[in-house]
């Protein structure tokens, strides 16, 4: 199979995220709707979660084994690392952004709108931030699931990189809604330019990634980008929950997380029995 062709798998891998981004223009959702919307993302995540850390642990395991100690330690120092870094860099982020915040709000007089409440910002508002969070931590995945295609075409396995593309592109479906529920019911809409940027962070890296595999097949570097995912994942998971905890619709909230986790599973499953 021609580069070409294995790109263009990548692409149509990772373009079905873009089907479940409408979902974030919704406006007239009631909060427990919301609620359960914030519940099914973060039960999605969870799955995406474990099927990560399955992932990134898999040659790791492998090595040690096969008594290979010194491969074993070594991947797994860079696990390690980059899931620290994906979960604390993103809280230090958090953490600059609330600063940042008290620092600009003594200058604001009160019961005036100054323009530095006016202006627009990418990252204006809570949901913003944890949708762009989780299209960062979705896209992380995707790149490291496209460098499992590109490596499988280098190696001549077509029928697997195929049939990753097919199961890629079903769970990438479900991303898309995963990273815009935080969005819905938002006061203001967010714009399609907006939802097409959070597509192209979420599902872009699978493309990209598909393009390093074919020339680069190191699983050290798949480690790393799953670990960096993992770790940004486990903080939108607990973001997400916490939010929904402090709505008050704790049992919409855990029936959301269920049938997240379920819709997960279940996707795999049917990529599992067609044979990927």
């Amino acid at each position: 199979m021609s580069p070409e062709r294995v790109a263009l798998l990548g692409a149509i891998a990772g373009v079905t995220i873009f089907i479940g981004l409408p979902v974030g223009r919704t406006r007239k959702a009631i909060p427990a709707t919301k609620v359960l919307l914030g519940g099914l993302a973060a039960g999605i995540l969870v799955f995406l979660l474990w099927d990560v850390l399955e992932h990134a642990w898999e040659p790791i395991d492998q090595a040690l084994g096969d008594h290979h100690y010194a491969s074993a330690i070594g991947n797994g120092a860079v696990m390690t690392a980059g899931f620290c870094l994906g979960m604390l860099g993103l809280i230090g982020y958090e953490v600059w952004m609330s600063q940042r915040a008290r620092r600009r709000a003594p200058s604001l007089g009160p019961g005036t709108a100054a323009v530095a409440e006016l202006e627009p910002s990418l990252l204006g508002t809570p949901a913003r931030r944890l949708a762009f969070f989780i299209a960062v931590g979705i896209g992380l995945h995707n790149f490291s699931e496209g460098l499992a295609i590109g490596q499988s075409a280098a190696r001549g396995e077509l029928t697997l990189a195929t049939l990753l593309v097919i199961g890629f592109a079903t769970h990438n479906a479900t991303e898309g809604f995963g990273i815009v529920a935080p969005l819905a019911a938002e006061a203001v809409r967010p714009s399609w330019g907006w939802l097409g940027l959070l597509g192209l962070i979420g599902g872009g890296p699978t493309f990209i990634g598909t393009l390093v595999g074919q020339s680069v097949v190191n699983d050290t570097l798949s480690i790393a980008f799953l670990a960096l995912a993992a770790g940004s994942i486990l903080y939108v998971v607990v973001e997400l929950i916490a939010a929904g905890r402090k709505s008050g619709h704790k049992v919409l909230l855990s029936t959301g997380i269920v049938l997240g986790v379920v819709l997960g599973f279940l996707t795999d499953a049917i990529v599992t029995a067609a044979g990927a």
